[in-house]
């Protein structure tokens, strides 16, 4: 499967900005999805994650409450909503595809998409 995301850009802090990761290849509900952020000189951080048929979500501590991740099959995209954004949410946003239930471990996915890059001024 391909992915690709957008979405990304200039917002300020307390804006909003949607993520989108479009699939091609294979469809989208064959795969754990997830979304994963690298800022300068930080690791991998781990966003959010949804199963196959988005019944189940999980998010990392710093954008719980904030960040909403959502999937639609039939569109083949994958999404995350993004509210009351911080300077701190200043990434590249990756969505990543897993063959099995991957959490929020990143080598554990097997194919991601170019980043997209969220600059959050304040």
């Amino acid at each position: 499967v391909q992915l690709q995301a957008s979405g990304g850009g200039l917002v300020q802090a307390g804006g909003s900005l949607r993520l989108s990761c479009a699939a091609s290849g294979r469809t989208l509900s064959s795969y754990y999805m997830g979304w994963f952020r690298q800022a300068p000189g930080k690791e991998r951080e781990f966003v959010a994650s949804i199963i196959w048929n988005g019944a189940n979500t999980y998010y990392g501590d710093s954008v719980a409450g904030r960040f909403t991740i959502s999937r639609d099959n039939v569109k083949n995209t994958l999404y995350l909503q993004m509210n009351s954004l911080k300077p701190e949410d200043t990434a590249i946003y990756y969505c990543a595809a897993s063959r099995g239930v991957s959490g929020s471990t990143w080598s554990h996915y097997d194919y991601w998409g170019r980043g997209t890059q969220v600059t959050v001024s304040s």
